[in-house]
């Protein structure tokens, strides 16, 4: 870099030097100096500029779910940047990476009250209003500091649990001249390794734990597919002979045809994995914090047992320990201690997977049980579709290399408890902050990521109204995405809880209704909403159309919406629960054996 450098090419060239090939954003009076720097550099990394800040965000989370390659994202002071902190806020939760850089008022006009300040507590504060949403929130009120924020921005990114990393930049900052210079990232960071083993001990430990069990389980969290496990954890589950249940984050760390593999636990999880968590006398859990979704909110007996003795393995010391008292508390990568525990167990002479069939014959039974349950909903051909049909025609239309998203809504319960995740880290949710438009913008980001790969977004209808603009984003990108609108007309996942936890009656303000005289369902036209903004809009009525319409929209090479009108009271079989203390919510609807031992 020459000398004499604006603030805002510092921060572009930093950008470009840490191989962030996309900036994500929306334009706005604060953000205009970075924009130009990025004008200038535009041949080496693009800006996709979008129509709602929280698209912005969303598509720079998928983008890094696929990729695990943050990119940066750009918005304006006041609402600009307000809009955003809920996508930020998502991906805090799911431990996903994104650089949120913020315009703000000039320094010159701290304190004076302009257009746009955040100041009744202190002067351009919006960096206390991003606090709660990041790993670490920045200001740079001088330009020769950029380099030094850049560089520990980007680094504080992707050590230990990875997140979002906020850098808010006053608006004359941009355009300050400074002679300080890059500081090139290879050289801060290529020596530094922030993969954490465990103790050899601690190692050794667990292994004589998983080995001295009848009825071992590791239980693969969020955490396995942030670390990029998945191997390692297939390579030891076979070695030891030991089935694997995943949280519903851990969704897609293994391949659901896996035979050790048994599927989600909790909440939106199946009769296998509950079965088993519930059921095994050791669990090696690798990468989850124990939530309420994914353990049944802690009640004793559906998920989870109190006399399960847990090995629990983090990297982030604050999750151990935490809800469930443990036999064995590990901080450490979650690759690096499965391999730890693959050389461990080579090294010894008695290691014998066999020992273990009889558990896994058990397992297995449950695995075919789960499954004849399931496969009615599979073949229904009533009308409106069966949500059960949808998910089935979907994966058997769906390419095995295909990036599917799923958004939040009801469809979400139905998508990680029947979806046959197959390559791991392809099936991307909001999982930690459940946030609607995850799956609609999301599925810009996840395309940018994989061109040659078809992307997949199973949306709500409630989250598509809400995220809409992103279709507009793909068409004017050409980005063949496309999107399957779970259209039931409402909001029926809190219709479900309203019944669940008040009674079947007690529905209010979730359903989209004309709301003259006789209140009856409405529904937007999504099919003609796509055409609207120039993509290709199907609406799909009848189950037999669905897989031929999907083959038809993937074929077609642009973005495609699929307006599929879904049974919103179709029952769906349950093998977990969730509670709202005070109230306890319905107990499992299937559990064909639940007093049988192990």
């Amino acid at each position: 870099m020459t000398s004499s450098s604006r603030g805002a090419e510092i921060i572009v060239d930093h950008l470009i030097a840490e191989k962030m090939p996309y900036l994500f954003g929306l334009c706005g009076h604060g953000i205009v100096g970075l924009m130009d720097a990025a004008l200038d550099r535009r041949d080496r990394i693009q800006t996709v500029s979008v129509h709602n800040e929280q698209i912005a965000g969303f598509a720079a989370d998928a983008y890094y779910r696929v990729t695990r390659q943050p990119v940066a994202t750009f918005t304006s002071c006041g609402p600009g940047s307000i809009n955003i902190q809920m996508a930020v806020a998502n991906a805090l939760f799911d431990a996903s990476a994104l650089l949120a850089i913020t315009g703000n008022i000039p320094t010159q006009q701290f304190n004076k009250g302009p257009f746009q300040e955040l100041g009744h507590h202190h002067q351009a504060d919006f960096v206390t209003a991003m606090r709660p949403y990041v790993k670490r929130s920045f200001q740079a009120p001088r330009a020769d500091m950029l380099p030094g924020l850049m560089r520990q921005a980007c680094t504080t990114l992707v050590a230990g649990r990875p997140g979002p990393v906020h850098l808010d930049v006053p608006f004359n900052v941009f355009e300050e001249r400074t002679d300080a210079t890059l500081q090139d990232p290879a050289t801060w960071r290529a020596g530094v390794d922030w993969r954490c083993a465990a103790p050899e001990a601690s190692v050794q430990r667990a292994l004589d734990l998983l080995l001295a069990a009848q009825r071992p389980l590791i239980l693969a969290g969020h955490g396995c597919l942030t670390g990029a496990a998945g191997a390692a954890l297939r390579r030891i589950s076979r070695a030891l002979g030991i089935p694997v249940a995943t949280t519903p984050q851990g969704k897609g760390v293994l391949d659901d045809a896996d035979p050790l593999h048994l599927g989600p636990t909790g909440r939106d999880g199946g009769y296998p994995g509950n079965r088993a968590s519930r059921g095994c006398d050791v669990m090696l859990a690798v990468g989850t914090r124990f939530g309420d979704r994914s353990t049944s909110s802690w009640a004793e007996g559906v998920t989870h047992s109190a006399g399960t003795r847990i090995i629990h393995v983090d990297v982030d010391p604050a999750a151990l320990a935490r809800n469930y008292a443990t036999e064995l508390g590990i901080l450490a990568d979650a690759a690096t201690f499965f391999d730890q525990l693959a050389g461990a167990a080579r090294a010894l002479p008695n290691v014998h997977p066999e020992r273990r069939a009889g558990w896994l014959e058990t397992t297995g039974r449950w695995r075919a049980l789960w499954h004849d349950a399931l496969l009615p909903g599979r073949l229904n051909d009533e009308t409106p579709l069966h949500p059960a049909r949808v998910v089935a025609d979907i994966a058997a239309v769906a390419p095995r290399d295909a990036v599917v998203l799923s958004d939040i809504g009801q469809h979400h319960s139905w998508m990680v408890q029947q979806w046959p995740a197959r390559e791991e880290g392809l099936f991307l949710q909001s999982g930690g902050s459940a946030t609607m438009g995850f799956g609609v913008g999301g599925a810009i980001g996840a395309q940018f990521a994989a061109p040659d790969r078809r992307v997949l977004a199973v949306v709500g209808d409630g989250g598509m109204l809400m995220h809409a603009s992103a279709v507009a984003t793909a068409v004017e990108y050409r980005l063949p995405v496309v999107w399957i609108v779970w259209n039931n007309s409402g909001y029926v996942s809190i219709r479900d809880l309203q019944r669940g936890f008040f009674g079947k009656n007690r529905e209010f303000a979730t359903r989209f209704r004309d709301q003259g005289v006789d209140g009856a369902l409405f529904s937007t036209d999504y099919a003609l909403l796509a055409e609207a903004m120039g993509a290709r809009g199907v609406r799909v009525e009848r189950p037999a159309d669905l897989a031929g319409q999907l083959r038809a929209a993937l074929d077609l090479g642009g973005p495609v919406v699929l307006d599929v009108r879904v049974n919103a009271d179709a029952p769906r079989h349950t093998a977990g629960a969730w509670d709202m203390p005070p109230i306890t919510g319905p107990r499992p609807s299937f559990d064909p054996d639940p007093m049988a031992s192990g």
